[in-house]
């Protein structure tokens, strides 16, 4: 299995998060991952939130990196490193109400499929990885009855939706 790496130095200052984010998305496209699929926009609001703490909590200079290929699920995953030179470990907390800060990490752990930390050098590396599910393209469609002509009853046979499907209990 190959692993793609790239990273970026990221400075001490709140405007490098922009940055960040626009060189994710052109790593992503780089990579095959679309704009339009929802891991992307995932992964891009994951690097701001895990920059941002970088940034702001520690007030040290960071380095981002995006491995594709990497993790549990390896082919499908790409994993998000955030490693600064504060030893301090994250603290997740829960924000109140109308705090408006302090969310960084619950989101993080509310999106991302696995996430951690990890002692780096003086410092440490935060990580998340999400797992890409790849649609396979769209198959082009059977040719359906002509119109007039009669349908069997077995295909007029209603099809389970959500709405409708029984619900099993794991």
């Amino acid at each position: 299995m190959q692993v793609l790496l790239v990273q970026m130095e990221v400075g001490p200052d709140p405007a490098e998060v922009g940055r960040a984010r626009r060189w994710a998305r052109s790593r992503l496209a780089g990579s095959g991952i679309r704009d339009d699929e929802p891991v992307a926009e995932t992964l891009v609001l994951l690097i701001s939130e895990l920059v941002t703490n970088a940034v702001v909590h520690t007030g040290c200079p960071a380095v981002l990196r995006m491995l594709f290929g990497a993790g549990e699920t390896a082919a499908g995953t790409v994993r998000v490193e955030v490693a600064d030179t504060s030893a301090c470990p994250p603290s997740p907390r829960r924000a109140e109400r109308e705090d408006t800060n302090g969310r960084g990490l619950e989101l993080v752990d509310g999106l991302a499929d696995r996430w951690g930390w990890q002692p780096e050098g003086a410092g440490k590396s935060i990580w998340c990885e999400v797992d890409r599910c790849v649609v396979p393209p769209a198959q082009p469609a059977a040719p359906g009855p002509l119109a007039g002509a009669a349908v069997p009853a077995a295909s007029a046979a209603p099809v389970a939706s959500a709405a409708t499907a029984p619900v099993v209990p794991a």
